[in-house]
């Protein structure tokens, strides 16, 4: 029997069609148009398989889903985790579409993901399942078609050998068919980190908003990864103070304030945050857990309608990809709790990642500071907007004030192309 916890992962497509369609009902759109918007263009399975050591042939399914490209060529990002589905993937090229509209990027939205565990290979499998996906795939991307980007458990040598084998299959050199990619095959260094400076960046613009800034506020974020290890530098330098972190194998809380250097120290050391000095929680326990900023960046659907009443922080920023259910949106704005959402909060890593490929097609003239002004101002114009729009709406939260925007966007693009 499936866990309460795996019956709400497994939904992500539910909830995200959830809150479109709650969104088109303000937006007045029609039944056939949400269908369009919510079904995607092209859904791509593929079989990847790889030779070990001793002979043997491993097989595993991927897929790329290309939700829509009414403002432009797909943008998102692969991931390689064991729990990925069809359905997540398509979900999660939808909240691409959205998020690359609200930053008026000019992308529509995509997805990719291959189901496995990163760690029961080695080094050289991990290279061979990566050159055989873009074997599989090279056809549908490309620079001014789909251009793929680093997600969970893919990094910038992943990015290097898909680009390496798509130049080989491909017949091409073209570097913008990849971001995240290495700084020597034209990445820049502050795509790396771009993800958790808009992260902080947008927390830091909320708590201006509805209390009174971040200075010494307590933070707790779940997750220790990559987007939530540079949101809670970040943060600390400018003034915050981070109480709580986790990983996959559980939380720990010191309100005296976690150094978040000694924390990513310890990780590396020992493999896991929970050894920090402080008290042992569970993930589970730290959602719930007193501060005043929550920032969920590991996991999706993990604020949910059985957990939503306990949250005790004064305000949450979306970190990761769908971390809240529409019920808890529900519940959370009964509560009187904002929520900033994931396409505005997390944003930071795809404007990076149009940063890089923007200076690709130039040909390479963009500096790391130049590059993370425009990142940093792309942000604060999309978070100024949403919150222009939630004023105006009045009666309505961020989540749906930042999806009218974008989805409005879309629409109109697809009604001028005459496609609803």
């Amino acid at each position: 029997m499936m866990t309460v916890e795996e019956v709400l992962s497994s939904n992500l497509y539910t909830q995200q069609v959830k809150k479109l369609y709650k969104v088109g009902d303000i937006l007045g759109l029609h039944a056939d148009q949400l269908e369009a918007l919510a079904t995607p263009e092209r859904v791509i399975q593929v079989k990847i398989q790889v030779q070990s050591n001793d002979g043997k042939i491993k097989t595993f399914t991927g897929w790329r889903s290309q939700h829509n490209s009414a403002l432009g060529p797909y943008k998102g990002g692969v991931r390689y985790h064991p729990n990925v589905t069809q359905d997540e993937v398509i979900a999660l090229s939808m909240i691409m579409t959205w998020k690359n509209s609200l930053l008026q990027l000019p992308y529509g939205g995509g997805k990719a993901g291959i189901r496995i565990d990163p760690k029961m290979l080695t080094r050289t499998e991990i290279e061979m399942l990566s050159r055989n996906f873009i074997d599989a795939l090279y056809k549908y991307i490309g620079s001014d078609i789909d251009i793929p980007a680093p997600d969970v458990n893919t990094d910038s040598q992943i990015m290097a050998w898909f680009l390496d084998e798509y130049n080989k299959v491909s017949g091409k050199i073209d570097p913008g068919a990849f971001t995240g990619k290495p700084i020597e095959l034209g990445g820049l260094s502050v795509r790396e980190y771009s993800t958790g400076l808009g992260v902080a960046h947008v927390t830091k613009l909320a708590s201006e908003k509805f209390m009174d800034g971040v200075e010494e506020k307590k933070i707790i974020i779940q997750g220790f990864g990559n987007l939530s290890t540079y949101t809670a530098k970040f943060l600390s330098e400018m003034g915050a103070k981070v109480v709580g972190i986790s990983d996959s194998k559980g939380g720990v809380l010191n309100y005296e304030g976690i150094n978040v250097d000694k924390a990513l120290e310890l990780k590396r050391a020992t493999g896991s945050v929970i050894n920090y000095p402080g008290k042992q929680v569970s993930n589970d326990e730290l959602l719930v857990s007193e501060c005043d900023i929550l920032i969920p960046g590991a996991l999706e659907n993990v604020i949910n309608k059985f957990n939503a009443p306990k949250v005790k922080a004064k305000l949450i920023v979306e970190g990761a990809n769908g971390p809240l259910t529409a019920d808890a949106d529900s519940i959370l704005r009964e509560r009187g709790i904002p929520v900033v959402p994931d396409i505005l909060a997390n944003s930071g890593g795809v404007v990076g990642s149009y940063v890089e490929w923007a200076n690709n097609k130039m040909g390479e003239i963009i500096e790391e500071e130049e590059a993370k002004k425009l990142i940093l101002n792309r942000m604060e114009r999309a978070f100024n907007e949403m919150y222009s729009k939630y004023n105006k709406l009045g009666d309505q939260d961020l989540r749906s004030a930042a999806m009218i925007v974008a989805v409005e966007r879309v629409v109109k693009a697809m009604k001028t192309r005459g496609l609803i």
